[in-house]
């Protein structure tokens, strides 16, 4: 009977260790349920009723949740950039860039291009959505045309395009305050019963169509191809820099919904510091949720868990009363962790 016991366990210990080692989704999801007990644990049980601490339970999530979707959307554009074995810095620098395109067509005051235009209400909302919108697509494909057509390295490139971005902002910015009319705060203010959910709304529509370009469309495969080889790709009748190409645009395209997200929650922008460090922040995510720096592989699930995992971490660090420059230190050692947990790293 002992016998039988034992080989039942070294079957479970066996079937696990198989399944953290090569199923990377496994590991994060583990490694997620474990942030989630940790973060019950710490807010505690002391209220009056289990519907009291539920809904404090509830509120915690949702604010998580939305202070975190705009990062969110942008560690789903990186993923798939990583995926192609490039990397983008300059994401933090976009968001800068076409959210104060966003307040300078949007505002209020004697400056404001479309109410200069005589275009107000929601016919302006539409415009100042469809033009940033547009503007971030161009900005991901000059990104990206610089890279394939400029045979520049993406690092350099990313590099200097987050200095360009963020200066050229600043200096057109320093000293203007646009006003965002109070009705488009609406986009990511309005509430769904009681609560302010509409960011998580947004992240959970393009996590979707994300997992589904990924999964089920060619272009999905084309991205892993190039990543994986990118002259197997070619050879293979893949067009690299098209799908290059387009990836650092569509990355350019998520970067201005996370900017218009961010402009309509708070109504305002920090210039200087908007965005700084939003890039690490998702390449974390995409990297603790599985993703190979070397390009090739990738999982948009896995980076919704990863980014859920750092935001709990930074939620959690909060609530011990840990340092903010510490915190950082925290995220460094998960991010090291989790390339060293990945095991399954073709040989070059």
């Amino acid at each position: 009977m002992e016998t039988e016991v034992v080989k039942s366990n070294k079957n479970f210990f066996s079937w696990f260790r198989a399944k953290w080692t090569d199923v990377p989704l496994f590991s994060i999801g583990i490694a997620f349920l474990i942030m989630v007990i940790l973060q019950t644990l710490v807010l505690g049980f002391d209220y009056d009723s289990v519907g009291s601490w539920f809904q404090s339970w509830l509120n915690n999530w949702i604010n998580i949740l939305r202070n975190n979707a705009g990062i969110g959307i942008i560690a789903l554009g990186m993923t798939l950039v990583i995926m192609t074995g490039g990397i983008d810095l300059a994401v933090g620098s976009t968001l800068v860039m076409t959210g104060a395109f966003a307040m300078i067509l949007l505002d209020t005051g004697t400056r404001g291009i479309l109410g200069i235009l005589g275009m107000t209400g929601f016919p302006a909302f539409v415009v100042t959505i469809i033009l940033v919108v547009l503007a971030g697509y161009l900005l991901g494909s000059l990104i990206g045309l610089s890279i394939t057509k400029g045979k520049v390295p993406p690092f350099i490139v990313t590099l200097g395009a987050m200095m360009i971005f963020r200066s050229v902002t600043q200096h057109f910015m320093q000293g203007y305050n646009p006003k965002v009319p109070m009705e488009f705060l609406q986009i990511a203010s309005f509430k769904i019963g009681n609560y302010m959910i509409m960011p998580i709304i947004y992240w959970a529509i393009i996590t979707y169509i994300l997992y589904f370009v990924s999964k089920r469309t060619t272009f999905g495969r084309q991205i892993i191809a190039v990543g994986s080889n990118e002259r197997a790709a070619k050879l293979s009748g893949v067009n690299v820099e098209k799908v290059k190409l387009r990836v650092y645009a569509l990355m350019g395209l998520l970067v201005s919904i996370a900017a218009l997200i961010q402009v309509s929650r708070i109504g305002s922008m920090d210039f200087s510091n908007a965005g700084r460090g939003m890039e690490m922040d998702a390449i974390a995510a995409a990297v603790v949720g599985g993703t190979s720096m070397m390009g090739g592989r990738g999982f948009i699930m896995g980076t919704v868990f990863g980014m859920l995992i750092i935001a709990v971490m930074n939620n959690l660090l909060n609530l011990f009363g840990v340092p903010p420059f510490l915190r950082e230190a925290f995220k460094g050692i998960i991010v090291i962790g989790a390339v060293l947990l990945q095991r399954k790293e073709k040989a070059s």
